[in-house]
């Protein structure tokens, strides 16, 4: 299947890239023609000053949840038309999975993506920037200044050039009803044991342990994913696609089993796999859950009183705790979903002044500094943690803070070190695991043949 997906891509990037050879001769032509004699000026500059011409944004800001973030998006879209001449911007609005996963890879098949689009850096952007479809933004970096300000770059780098930006950071912890902690006697736990004991008081307490939702396998994945970097160790993901480590490891199948463990004695909610994701907050927010494992950025739900109601002021947050005491913390944090940008329009003038404005208008200071305050997404650009800390004085994102500076190793998630097929293979284990159908080993053994079949293809 990849390799038919390559074929495709660099098929129709040649093909792309003829006809836009052809299209940029003939509107030059056309442009001679049309103002010969007119002025001393060249001959199509008074095109790229006066005619409108417009540009795609795909977005994922879509939702309830995601509104804070669609109202910054929409503020740099203002400030980048009234900065560029002719120029309209056109907001087309996807879901993130749709997007990933089927609208952006068509479109990439098709070499016809958008002129800016969301995309997750490692592995999506690496795969589009090989064949020829995104575009290189080195050197409009070294132009603004933005190169070294991020706190990595890497998910966008492909042979030392950048592809796209990330547009915030995050890590996976748990919140958590405060109030009823307090009510119950219950403090934050240090241990897996500690927070399995909690769970289990919860659920006497006929309250669920831990909100679930798991129609999309990469939501129940954050509790994997975070459950085997204790288990197996953090650094254990990188040797998958080397072939250095096996999803078979031992430990791994003992992360995967506890997991299976918390699904038998009950700790979600049945039915999960057929839950979306905005049920998950759903259950916190009526009381019916009172622990939910999801990314920092769920927290802007929980300081919204439209979404939390009452709730607002009463949820907090901690990582998840290591197996022993005393170990150090270890928490999934990346920055590895952003901005892409077509490679398409480095042939029109315009829109590379237009995607430069984006760039200059999107990724500021201020414009961070807004989304940590209004939408509590954690900085992509390099910022002093007692900043970020008076930026935001609510007691949620104190919290998140808090848990960002216990932090003693950091991950980035599974599905930016491995190969589709490979997250396929375990996106459907895990869920044949929470329905009972399959055990540990055979779910692992299943994702480890995956895992050759696409390291053996060179992919």
């Amino acid at each position: 299947m990849k390799k038919s997906l390559t074929l495709l891509l660099s098929l129709f990037f040649v093909a792309s890239a003829l006809l836009a050879g052809c299209g940029s001769s003939n509107d030059k032509n056309t442009a001679d023609k049309g103002n010969a004699g007119t002025n001393n000026k060249p001959a199509n500059e008074a095109k790229v000053s006066d005619e409108p011409f417009e540009i795609t944004i795909r977005h994922t800001q879509i939702g309830e949840a995601k509104k804070f973030r669609l109202a910054i998006l929409e503020d740099v879209v203002k400030k980048t038309e009234a900065a560029v001449p002719g120029l309209k911007i056109k907001l087309d609005g996807v879901d993130s999975e749709v997007n990933r996963k089927e609208k952006l890879r068509g479109e990439m098949a098709a070499g016809k993506p958008p002129e800016v689009f969301d995309v997750f850096g490692s592995p999506d952007a690496a795969l589009y920037a090989k064949e020829g479809l995104m575009l290189d933004i080195t050197s409009i970096l070294d132009e603004l200044g933005l190169k070294d300000k991020f706190t990595t770059l890497a998910p966008f780098s492909t042979d030392g050039k950048v592809y796209g930006l990330p547009i915030g950071g995050s890590i996976e912890g748990i919140f958590y009803n405060k109030e009823y902690f307090e009510q119950k006697g219950l403090t934050v736990p240090t241990t897996i044991a500690e927070l399995e004991a909690i769970a289990e008081k919860i659920k006497a307490d006929g309250k669920i342990p831990f909100a679930q939702a798991s129609k999309d396998a990469w939501i129940p994945l954050m509790t994997t994913n975070n459950l085997w970097s204790y288990y197996a160790g953090p650094d254990i993901t990188y040797g998958f696609k080397t072939g250095e480590t096996k999803w078979t490891d031992e430990n791994m199948v003992k992360a995967v089993a506890k997991h299976q463990e918390w699904v038998q004695k009950g700790y979600f909610k049945k039915g999960e796999l057929g839950f979306e994701y905005a049920d998950m907050r759903n259950q916190v927010i009526t009381g019916e859950a009172i622990m939910m494992m999801d990314g920092s950025w769920a927290n802007s739900v929980f300081r919204d009183p439209a979404q939390a109601g009452d709730l607002v002021g009463k949820i907090g947050y901690f990582n998840m705790p290591p197996v022993n005491a005393g170990d150090p913390i270890v928490v999934m944090q990346d920055a590895n979903n952003g901005y892409g940008f077509s490679s398409a329009v480095a042939e029109d003038p315009r829109k590379l002044a237009a995607v430069k404005e984006f760039i200059k208008n999107m990724w500021t200071d201020e414009m961070q500094l807004r989304g940590l305050k209004e939408d509590g997404v954690l900085p992509a650009m390099k910022m002093d943690l007692e900043q970020m800390k008076t930026t935001s004085d609510d007691p949620l994102m104190q919290d998140i803070f808090k848990a960002v500076s216990e932090i003693g190793t950091s991950f980035p998630a599974f599905d930016a070190l491995v190969q589709a097929e490979v997250n396929t293979a375990l996106s459907m284990g895990i869920q044949q695991i929470i329905g009972g159908e399959i055990d540990p080993q055979k779910m692992l053994e299943n994702v480890q043949a995956a895992q050759d079949a696409a390291n053996a293809a060179g992919e």
